[in-house]
């Protein structure tokens, strides 16, 4: 199986940054592909990016493209989400998650954690 743990949320204003981090763990990591996704109160579940562990090909939301940039530490066994120029409407509970797809449909993802909140004040 595959565990996942997210950490790295916290409070912030309009125009911070933040580095969310997902943990993973499991012997068959490498084959998957890795998505973060948020859910904000009365919003539905929304793709944000996500990278192929294996070649790092990547995907954002055009919401967030330009701002965000996932990665990952193949040595650490973690990927990560560098958030700039943060607003409001990134306001959520972020999770990661990892699929055998390159996909943004969330219900094609296999593992999820349990996911970290990041608010963004104006």
């Amino acid at each position: 199986q595959v565990q996942l743990v997210e950490s790295g949320g916290g409070l912030v204003q309009t125009g911070d940054s933040l580095r969310l981090a997902c943990a993973t763990s499991g012997r068959t990591i490498s084959s998957y592909s890795m998505g973060w996704f948020r859910q904000a109160p009365g919003k539905e579940r929304e793709f944000v990016a996500g990278i192929v562990w294996s070649g790092g090909r990547t995907d954002y939301a055009d919401s967030v493209k330009g701002r965000f940039t996932i990665s990952r530490d193949n040595a650490k066994n973690t990927v990560y989400l560098q958030m700039n120029s943060l607003k409001p409407e990134d306001t959520a509970v972020y999770r990661c998650a990892a699929s055998r797809l390159r996909t943004k449909i969330a219900a094609n993802y296999d593992y999820w954690g349990q996911g970290t909140q990041v608010t963004v004040s104006s």
